[in-house]
This record gives C-alpha cells, sequence and structure tokens, in this order.
C-alpha cells in the first residue's frame, strides 16, 4: 500500500520536547525539491507541531530570517566545496561566520554549526581539509563572541568505521583513525562539542534481510543479539550502531566526548528491491524512536544515559533528490504540508510499539513476544492492521481465511463499498483483519495471522474509511 493509501497513527506530536534527564529529538530540513512551502510556511508547520529543532543543509537566508524570533533551535551547515578554503584562510573563515552566523544571531536561534556532511564519503578529496577548517571557524566564533553559544562538529557517516559487528569491535578505518578522527575528536572535548553521527538501521536492513531481524531494526519485541565481546545485549540495530562508533572513539581514549545522531530515518516507500522501504515500517521506526528520547530510556548499552539528541531524516519528501525511490520518500510529511503517515502524541503509546521498559542496561526493550505484534493492553480501544513487510502473497492468504471461515465482515470492502478504495491487498487485509479481531473480543491471538498484523491503538484511516472498533 502506497503511503497516500492509509494513515498510521504514531508517537510524534511533541516532536522536539527536551527532558532534563533525556535528549532531544530534532528534524532535517531538506530542501532537494522544487515544490516545497515557503519559509514562512515551514516555520508555521514547525510551530504547529512543536517541532523545535531543526538541521539544515546550509545557511540559506531566506530560512534563517524566516526562523527569526521563532525560538527554534537550528544548526546551520557550511557545505563541503567551502571546506579547502575554510582550512586555508582565517579571513574566509571570519566572513562566513559574520554573513551566516553573527548576522542573524540571536534573532535566529543558531545553536550549532555542521562543518561539512559525511566528508570522508564524499568523492573529492577533502578529508584533511576537515579538521582545519572546523579549527577556523571555531577561532571564527571565538572572534565574534559566540563560541559559548554555538558549537561546531561535522556529521560522520557509519562508513568512516572499518568494522562494526559486533559493537565491541567498533573501529574507525586506519586511514581516518589517527589522521582524521583523533584531532577531530581533541577538538570536540576542547570545545565541549559533540560528534555528530548519521546512521540509517534501514541501510544495513534492506542489505541483510535474510540475517537482521525486523523488530530487531524498528525497536520491536524481539529476542535480542549478544555482543560476544562486551557480553552485553543489543535489542536495537540503532544502538548496535551508536555503540560500534562509541567503542571506535574508545579505542582512541575519547569515551567523554558525546554523540548526536544527526540523521535517522525510515523510507516510507521505496523500488521493489528496496526492503522494508514502507509506510508501516517508517511510522514504526520514527514513532518508536521518539517513544525512547521523550521517555527518558534512550541510552544505549555502552553508553545508558539518556543524553542523545537525535534529528530526523527528514522534514520533507524531496522529489529532485537523485538514486532510488527511497531517497525521495523520507519525509514525514509531503511538500503540501500533509503527513506521511498521521501523528498523535501518547506519551508510551504508540501504534507501532508496545509499552517500554528499561533492561537495566540502558536498551529499551518492549513487553510482549518476540514477534513484535503488539498485544490489546485491555485500557481503551485498540486496532488490528495488516502489515505490508509480511508480503502480499502472505496477506491474502490471511485476508481470504479473515472474510471465509474467519466469517469476519467483508461486506464494506467489496467492489463499490465504501470500504473499497484503496484497492489494494494490504488495506482490504486491514479492514478484514480489524473486523475479525473486534468480533472475537481483542484478543492478542486474533491480530496475528501468522505475523502478517499487529494492535495499533489510534483508529487507523484506509482511505476515507475509519476502521470500526466493534
Amino acid at each position: 500500500m502506497g503511503p497516500r493509501g492509509v494513515c498510521f497513527f504514531v508517537l510524534f506530536l511533541l516532536l522536539s520536547a527536551s527532558f532534563s534527564e533525556g535528549g532531544t529529538i530534532g528534524v532535517n530540513y531538506g530542501r532537494v525539491a522544487d515544490n516545497l512551502p515557503s519559509p514562512e510556511s515551514v516555520v508555521q508547520l514547525l510551530k504547529t507541531n512543536n517541532i523545535t529543532h531543526i538541521k539544515m543543509y546550509d545557511a540559506n537566508s531566506e530560512v534563517l530570517k524566516a526562523l527569526a524570533g521563532s525560538g527554534i533551535k537550528v544548526t546551520i551547515m557550511m557545505p563541503n566545496q567551502l571546506l579547502q578554503t575554510t582550512a586555508k584562510s582565517t579571513v574566509f573563515a571570519a566572513w562566513w561566520v559574520q554573513y551566516n552566523v553573527a548576522a542573524y544571531y540571536p534573532s535566529t536561534n543558531i545553536q550549532a554549526i555542521a562543518v561539512g556532511n559525511e566528508v570522508f564519503a564524499d568523492p573529492t578529496n577533502l578529508t584533511f581539509y576537515l579538521v582545519p577548517a572546523m579549527i577556523n571557524v571555531q577561532a571564527a566564533l571565538v572572534k565574534a563572541n559566540l563560541d559559548k553559544a554555538i558549537k561546531v562538529s561535522s556529521p560522520i557517516a557509519l562508513t568512516a568505521l572499518q568494522s562494526s559487528y559486533p559493537p565491541s569491535a567498533g573501529a574507525f578505518r586506519p586511514d581516518l583513525a589517527q589522521p582524521v578522527m583523533m584531532p577531530m575528536l581533541q577538538f570536540l572535548r576542547k570545545t565541549g562539542s559533540y560528534l555528530m553521527v548519521n546512521a540509517y538501521p534501514f541501510f544495513a536492513y534492506e542489505a541483510n534481510s535474510n540475517d537482521i531481524s525486523l523488530d530487531y531494526a524498528l525497536f520491536k519485541p524481539n529476542a535480542g543479539v549478544l555482543d560476544s565481546g562486551s557480553g552485553l545485549t543489543y535489542y536495537s540495530l540503532l544502538d548496535a550502531q551508536i555503540d560500534a562508533v562509541a567503542y571506535a572513539m574508545s579505542a582512541l581514549n575519547y569515551d567523554d566526548v558525546h554523540i548526536s545522531i544527526s540523521e535517522t530515518g525510515w523510507p516510507s516507500e521505496g523500488d521493489a528491491n528496496e526492503i522494508g522501504a514502507n509506510v508501516v515500517n517508517a511510522a514504526a521506526y520514527v514513532g518508536n524512536l521518539i517513544e525512547r528520547v521523550v521517555s527518558g530510556t534512550c541510552g544505549t548499552p555502552k553508553r545508558p544515559k539518556c543524553d542523545m539528541d537525535v534529528y530526523l531524516f527528514a522534514l520533507f519528501n524531496e522529489n529532485q533528490k537523485p538514486g532510488p525511490t527511497s531517497e525521495r520518500n523520507y519525509g514525514m510529511f509531503y511538500p503540501n504540508e500533509q503527513k506521511v503517515y498521521d501523528v498523535d502524541f501518547v506519551l508510551g503509546n504508540s501504534n507501532s510499539s508496545s509499552t517500554r521498559n528499561n533492561n537495566g542496561n540502558g536498551n529499551s526493550t518492549n513487553n510482549g513476544n518476540s514477534s513484535g505484534n503488539n498485544s490489546s493492553t485491555g485500557k481503551g480501544e485498540t486496532w488490528c492492521v495488516a502489515d505490508p513487510s509480511a508480503g502480499k502473497e502472505k496477506l491474502q492468504t490471511a485476508l481470504d481465511f479473515a472474510c471465509g471461515g474467519g466469517e469476519a465482515d467483508c461486506t464494506a470492502i467489496q467492489p463499490g463499498a465504501a470500504c473499497y478504495e484503496p484497492d489494494t491487498v494490504e488495506a482490504h487485509a486491514s479492514y478484514a483483519f480489524n473486523s475479525y479481531y473486534q468480533k472475537n473480543g481483542r484478543e492478542q491471538w486474533t491480530c496475528d495471522f501468522g505475523g502478517a498484523a499487529y494492535v495499533v491503538s489510534q483508529a487507523p484511516k484506509i482511505g476515507k474509511c475509519t476502521l470500526p472498533s466493534n
């Protein structure tokens, strides 16, 4: 089912609620599109949805002006193509800070500068300009008396690691560890800044779906993965990825430098070979991650304290991004400002996860069985919906059972009936599964269908049809 065909309620509304003993959720505001709303409209959208932290991929003057007086905390970015000039010229660095930072601060609440983006993965040879550029930007902030208010960092991709599995074997590539990462981490420690890390469990799952559990990638209940090197058990692929970076930092004796997840997300749509790219998984990933952060259980097994900022990718679907279909479908909003998956904030309650608890190692796990299906708590209304990741063949078999021997009321999804559109097996299966689930007293076992369904706690809407609760 395409993302326009169904709205799923997920934990999202307080996207940037910040807690004294928790992390902060922010959103990446990418603009590689020709159909996005005006910066002024975007600011209103952010405020309406209580999004108080954003990260940009440039220092666009129109956007920075629109953000003035909004109170939204902003991370701006110096493009990769300026690194060489910045590294070689303190005069240019001072000019850039004056023109792109001091000219807007404090009316626009700039809190950080990302110097470049995934520089090590850039096809041009910019790696050895990175740290000198960061140092010169920091010096320019000192000169402008802004260094206490604004931090300097640079997002790295997981490709900076030589090894990442198990997490305790995490190590930076030999060409980066001593010549680049060591001085970068020293700079971050000295300035009280943090290492920005872009981490995407989707890529690892897509490439290794036969070996990696989808529940493990989506923060759903699972048996966990033991790291024999550390003795720690991981229940989240994102935790494992971040701890691999943390262990790489430990190898260089920089355990005290904080980590910020500068990008993470899950696509709501993809090509046929992009396994797991669908709206249900995107809603589950985003909803479960937000719940972890705002509930103060976002620590990892290696770093149990929940003090990590997380920036979701991305605010909008961006229609001009190159690459596979997924690249243009990471947004939580369409360019018309409608939500890709509908949202509703209920702390500790999401359509994509059951109640979480802390297992004592700092990593959050879910109560419930290892299949990833939610169970009805017996409190309030719940619904049963289809999981597209089960595949159309499995869903069709379960749909046939529900409408046949299961005696679900499927009259509304017959041709011409009120809930026939959208005419997809996933949409029809959700209606039939829910009918069967409601008819049988909302018992946990009635929303399984061989792993093809799960329980949600907010009324799903299939096209124009809201699923009944009895």
